[in-house]
């Protein structure tokens, strides 16, 4: 059975993102460049934990092109980004202890990689959820939708 999978995915029968539906967890790359590779992810309420893997594809170092992952209620989005280039570089640009932040990675450089796994009892099926980076200016580009599925 594993190695027909394996055959139907070659010949192109499942789309990429189509077995990452019930994902409990998540391989995203960053570059020097302001895109994440997850356009959205989709979680099952079932997840007890989701894990984030973030890898730094690039070159360029934390401080001049640095990226992390948050992930927020769709509405706190642009305060929380506007507010994180207060809190800096040292804060991961996230407002320290903010309560609209459901979770996040630490900015990471080229060639760096970090990882971040929370519980999903604090999520609520059908809300919406954006994930984005904080980094000043990225966020308008980077962010992808975050969907909870019941």
């Amino acid at each position: 059975m594993k190695q027909m999978l394996k055959v139907a995915i070659a010949l192109g029968f499942f789309a990429a993102g189509s077995l990452s539906q019930a994902a409990c967890s998540f391989d995203v790359e960053v570059g020097d460049y302001l895109k994440f590779s997850a356009a959205d992810m989709t979680v099952e309420k079932s997840c007890e934990s989701i894990t984030v893997n973030l890898k730094h594809t690039g070159q360029l170092p934390a401080k001049i092109m640095g990226h992390n992952w948050v992930l927020s209620k769709n509405a706190d989005v642009q305060a929380l980004a506007t507010e994180g280039m207060s809190a800096g570089l040292a804060a991961d640009y996230v407002p320290p202890g903010d309560a609209r932040v459901v979770a996040f990675t630490s900015v990471i450089g080229g060639g760096e990689s970090t990882s971040l796994t929370f519980s999903t009892a604090g999520l609520t099926a059908g809300e919406g959820y954006t994930f984005f980076c904080s980094f000043p200016g990225h966020s308008y580009s980077m962010r992808g939708a975050f969907n909870v599925n019941s």
